[in-house]
This record gives C-alpha cells, structure tokens and sequence, in this order.
C-alpha cells in the first residue's frame, strides 16, 4: 500500500533519477501491460514431447519452461513487435 502521494512527475523524476520509488508504489495492485498470462493448448507428437522432455531435462527445467524459452529466442530473432 502507498505510504505517500506524490505528483506524477515527481515519482518519473524520482524513477529516471534511479531513486528508491517503492514507497510510492502500491505493489498489491501493481499490473505489467502485455504481461497478462494467456493459456494455450498446443498438441504435440508424442516423438516431439519425448524430445523435449529430455533437452528439458537436460536443462535442469520443466517442459513449459523450455516450451517458453524456445518460443522466446525464436520470436526474438523474427518478430519486430515483440517486447
């Protein structure tokens, strides 16, 4: 919760500054735009999860965290719009 109010342009020139704003920030109800979760189901071969599931395991992660960061890496070298 807010301890203090403060103008808008106080807390960005606080913030470029490299202050401490997190007095100012309600974090409870604190949102990351395009952030938003999404689930999606997505069939696979079986040959393909078998696959994953060993370089996932290789990595030391879960199958969905190396889903993420494969899907990640390629959209980073491909899309222009992604964030």
């Amino acid at each position: 919760m807010k301890k203090t109010e403060i103008s808008d342009e106080e807390f960005e020139r606080r913030f470029d500054a490299g202050e401490d704003i997190s007095e100012f920030v309600d974090w409870k109800n604190a949102r990351r735009p395009g952030r938003a979760l999404q689930r999606v189901n997505v069939d696979f071969p079986s040959w393909m999860v078998s696959a994953m599931d060993k370089e996932a395991s290789r990595l030391g992660v879960s199958r969905q965290a190396l889903i993420k960061f494969v899907m990640d890496n390629h959209l980073q070298h491909t899309s222009p719009t992604h964030v």
